[in-house]
């Protein structure tokens, strides 16, 4: 049996903190992009790729390679956000796509970008497992 959609008031409270976490993702995104175009530089502010020392270059490239996995973390939660926020205007946020009943809002206020209740994405997780 489908739920409702939730009132627009919460839909509302939803959307402002989508818009929050998608901000705060985009500066991070920004603030790491950053950082990595500065980490092609060393101390002496030589943008060669050579480091003075051979441990200092492999220092270098693992930080640059932990730094290019979290931004590709940081942008697959960005494009859940922002499908969330589509949901919000839809107003088929906080309803399972598995199950169509609602999501709960304990789930909700950790993950609000969740497309699942804890029910379906535990099932969701035991199916990709096997």
């Amino acid at each position: 049996m489908a739920v409702e959609r939730l009132p627009d008031d919460v839909l509302k409270q939803y959307e402002d903190v989508l818009l929050k976490e998608r901000e705060d993702s985009l500066m991070l995104i920004s603030s790491m992009n950053e950082s990595q175009k500065k980490g092609s530089k060393n101390s002496s502010g030589d943008s060669s790729s050579y480091a003075f020392h051979q441990a200092d270059q492999g220092t270098d490239t693992a930080e640059l390679e932990k730094q290019a996995h979290l931004i590709d973390i940081e942008s697959k939660k960005l494009k859940s956000i922002n499908e969330a926020l589509k949901r919000v205007h839809n107003k088929t946020y906080g309803i399972c796509e598995i199950c169509g009943e609602y999501i709960q809002n304990a789930r909700l206020k950790i993950i609000p970008y969740a497309r699942f209740c804890v029910g379906c994405k535990s099932k969701e997780e035991k199916r990709k497992k096997k």
